[in-house]
């Protein structure tokens, strides 16, 4: 067995072990932020997937930003993006979220998270159903299964 072979070994158990325990933060900004609550309801029962909410940004892997981003509330999804332990992820979700929706030309309203956050995953809609997000979610584990993590020393 060679070099290669345990490292992909190592990384099918980080995985494996990510994969069973996403803890998102749950940040909900406007209506979509009850469908991401409509996901934990015993309908789709994301708790089973191991997929746990958190209120502490400093326990949360994974942040879910649902709803519009206002100018003023930029700065307080950074700081709480920042105060997330590395590996984390980002979920946008809801068209006001991804591309700023039907208030795009507002002036006060971030025309897309990912112009203060590195997105992952869209997820589109507005609201967006549970049934997207939780695919959204599913497509989230499917990049962290792909994901190297013996070779992440290098990139920083």
């Amino acid at each position: 067995m060679s070099d290669t072979d345990n490292s992909t070994d190592v990384d099918k158990i980080v995985s494996w072990a990510r994969n069973g325990s996403l803890w998102p933060l749950s940040f909900g900004l406007a209506c979509c932020s009850i469908e991401m609550m409509h996901v934990s309801m015993p309908r789709y029962d994301q708790d089973r997937l191991g997929i746990i909410f958190r209120a502490s940004p400093r326990q949360a892997d994974v942040m879910i930003v649902a709803g519009t981003v206002t100018n003023k509330m930029a700065s307080a999804v950074r700081q709480c993006y920042d105060q997330m332990p590395d590996p984390k992820w980002v979920i946008s979700m809801g068209s006001c979220a991804n591309s700023g929706g039907y208030y795009h030309y507002s002036y006060n309203v971030v025309r897309g998270v990912d112009r203060i956050l590195p997105v992952d995953i869209y997820v589109p809609g507005c609201p967006p159903t549970s049934e997207a997000l939780l695919y959204g979610m599913f497509q989230l584990q499917k990049k962290i299964r792909r994901t190297k993590v013996t070779r992440m020393w290098y990139r920083k």
